[in-house]
């Protein structure tokens, strides 16, 4: 791995969660290059094993945890395995998220007639909306109450959430999960302000449009060429293409070290190639 920069996180506790995916697997790995004592926080365990034996290989300290999110009593657990081999948590990656394609529209606008197999907004499914905003934002919740716990009057703690470009201009076709990642920023500065007496800094970065796991099929055709959406995208982004996940590694450092950022506390940082600057014309 390229890092830009070296911060010194020897003795750090770190939890990432969603940290076997294309973004949060790459935070993991920086963190632990940079020192830290990592605990990779997913569902997929195959997936998990690869990332902690990459860190392992190159030196660093990981352990790999099967959790749910959504399962406060199993991230209490998961808590209890961490102290028990790393100690209490300095540094929590709240990565875990993403969209649900029963919850997105087929149409960019609304129009007349429509067919039975088209998913308007009218038909979008309850159940799968209901599941997205638990899965982004119960998902950023219940870990931050659980980790931000040993963090309370400790020095250089901080939380580092995930939003979206979402959350500052939805997408069409994406109601829930640009609704949920708002969220997601207003809750940063929400939970900011609540421990910003006790020496808890949190933050958070929102990507604009990297290929991922869970986007591919949008920004990707059959034949895995840029499908027409994706197109679209970068046309409204002034760089001219997606960002690359370890682009976002410079961003992560500069918020996790106490020394480069101590007075950051409440911002949401775009990494976006230009797009939220651009009108468009």
């Amino acid at each position: 791995m390229n890092l830009p920069f070296q911060i010194d996180l020897a003795n750090k506790v770190a939890v990432v969660t969603g940290g076997s995916g294309v973004l949060g697997s790459v935070f993991s790995k920086a963190l632990a290059a940079n020192g830290a004592k990592v605990a990779v926080l997913a569902r997929n365990k195959e997936k998990i094993h690869h990332i902690v034996e990459e860190i392992t290989d190159e030196g660093g300290e990981a352990v790999g945890f099967s959790a749910d999110v959504l399962d406060k009593d199993a991230l209490q657990q998961v808590k209890a395995q961490i102290h028990d081999q790393f100690g209490t948590v300095d540094i929590l990656i709240n990565g875990a998220g993403g969209n649900n394609p029963r919850a997105t529209a087929d149409q960019e606008y609304f129009s007349e007639p429509v067919d039975k197999e088209t998913k308007t907004f009218f038909n979008l499914e309850q159940h799968a909306v209901e599941d997205l905003f638990n899965l982004n934002f119960l998902g950023t919740l219940l870990p931050t109450q659980v980790f931000a716990e040993d963090m309370i009057d400790k020095e250089s703690c901080t939380i580092i959430n995930i939003s979206s470009m979402n959350a500052f201009k939805p997408l069409t076709k994406i109601p829930a999960y640009s609704g949920a990642k708002a969220a997601i920023s207003n809750f940063t500065e929400w939970l900011s302000v609540h421990f910003s007496k006790v020496g808890i800094r949190v933050n958070a970065i929102a990507p604009g449009f990297f290929l991922t796991d869970q986007n591919r099929g949008m920004i990707l055709d059959e034949q895995g060429n840029y499908s027409d959406r994706a197109l679209k995208i970068i046309s409204q982004t002034p760089m001219d293409r997606l960002g690359e996940a370890e682009e976002l590694i410079g961003t992560l450092l500069w918020l996790v070290d106490e020394g480069s950022s101590s007075f950051v506390n409440g911002i949401v940082v775009p990494v976006d190639g230009g797009f939220s600057a651009y009108s468009g014309v």
